[in-house]
């Protein structure tokens, strides 16, 4: 079964009461038993959900995954794998992530006494020399946020192999139908499912797919126990959303190709970061290792100023000045203040992430009238 059938039908049947084609919305917080643990496979909505339910094995069937858990968010996914380490065990990262990844690791985890190396991870030379004998994961953010490097997941997963370190993608960016991290020897794949699978920006939830059943026992008792889960109604649109992410992510890429190239020939800007560019330093990479360069665009002005950047994106019009990303709708966004806020200057400035950078998460909008909006803030 090819993607674009699996998208709709992975995992999914009809409902067994009705045959109702759509899963339902099971709003319920608790399920009737038979006897004392004699139930239907479900007893307290915590634990489980049939709506969930159906929203994990899509998800797996997209990653080719056995399972896959859901989550709240997707920090919360994030934190449930955390939670598998002990205090003593070290942790190697890039060092150009998500903010509220960093946040998480560094301000939760840490104190905690788990350790965090933060590297150039598009270097696997630098990745070899973070290794420890306490390593026990690596996370692999690629294309990163937000200045789009790209991070060879066969040569870190190759690496880790035998030395009993867990590798674990975070594919927020690419999405399943651009990326697979599992066939490229992945331990595990994560996603903020509030962005491309959900694609409409009306929900929050993440997910982790894998076929590691010890990582997987051990997230379900996270789930039960901390219990960070995804309402039923948040599944059912994030279900929804999943079932067009082929057609939205295939035009989105074809907005950001366009936009990437006017940018780069337009005497106003600086530097563009977009895997598709030939002059991107991991193009050849990108190119064997995705099906496609994604629909995120960052770059800089020429007049490469704080002031100039934030009187640009104040002048968009269909590119709403918002956070997040993936859905249907173009945003234009600041990292240094918004998405990265948490990371500390220095820190930030040091993994080349400056104070002028600006983010687009291109949609599925007419290009033209893209074009037409970024020229009038220029």
């Amino acid at each position: 079964m090819k993607f674009n059938t699996k998208a709709i039908h992975a995992g999914q049947k009809p409902e067994e009461t009705t045959g109702a084609v759509m899963p339902p919305i099971f709003q319920t917080s608790t399920y009737a038993q038979k006897a004392p643990n004699n139930h239907q496979g479900y007893d307290y909505a915590r634990v489980g959900n049939p709506t969930r339910t159906s929203l994990e094995k899509l998800i797996a069937g997209l990653e080719e995954a056995d399972e896959c858990a859901c989550f709240a968010s997707g920090v919360a996914a994030i934190d449930g794998i955390m939670k598998t380490l002990k205090p003593g065990d070290h942790v190697i990262s890039t060092n150009d992530l998500y903010g509220g990844t960093y946040r998480l690791f560094t301000t939760v985890f840490e104190p905690y006494g788990i350790e965090f190396s933060f590297v150039d991870m598009t270097n696997i030379d630098e990745v070899e020399r973070a290794i420890k004998k306490n390593t026990q994961l690596v996370w692999i953010e690629t294309p990163t946020n937000p200045l789009l490097r790209i991070i060879d997941i066969e040569a870190v997963t190759k690496l880790c192999a035998g030395k009993n370190i867990l590798t674990v993608v975070d594919n927020t960016f690419a999405s399943p139908y651009l990326q697979q991290p599992l066939k490229l020897g992945a331990d595990a794949v994560m996603h903020s499912t509030t962005k491309y699978l959900g694609g409409h920006s009306d929900a929050i939830g993440g997910a982790v797919a894998t076929s590691n059943k010890d990582l997987m026992d051990k997230l379900r008792f996270q789930i039960k126990t901390s219990g960070a889960v995804p309402g039923p109604m948040d599944c059912y649109l994030i279900l929804r959303g999943i079932k067009t992410l082929h057609v939205r992510v295939e035009r989105s890429v074809e907005n950001a190709k366009i936009i990437a190239a006017y940018l780069n020939d337009h005497p106003m800007v600086g530097t563009v970061f977009y895997p598709g560019l030939k002059s991107h330093p991991q193009h050849e990479l990108a190119a064997k290792q995705m099906n496609d360069f994604g629909a995120m665009v960052s770059f800089s002005l020429k007049d490469d100023t704080i002031e100039k950047a934030s009187e640009f994106m104040s002048k968009t019009s269909i590119f709403t000045l918002a956070e997040s990303l993936g859905g249907v709708e173009s945003l234009i966004s600041h990292p240094a203040s918004m998405t990265h806020g948490s990371i500390p200057k220095e820190v930030r400035e040091k993994a080349g992430l400056k104070d002028s950078l600006i983010r687009l998460s291109v949609g599925i909008e007419d290009a033209d009238d893209l074009i037409n909006d970024l020229n009038q803030a220029f």
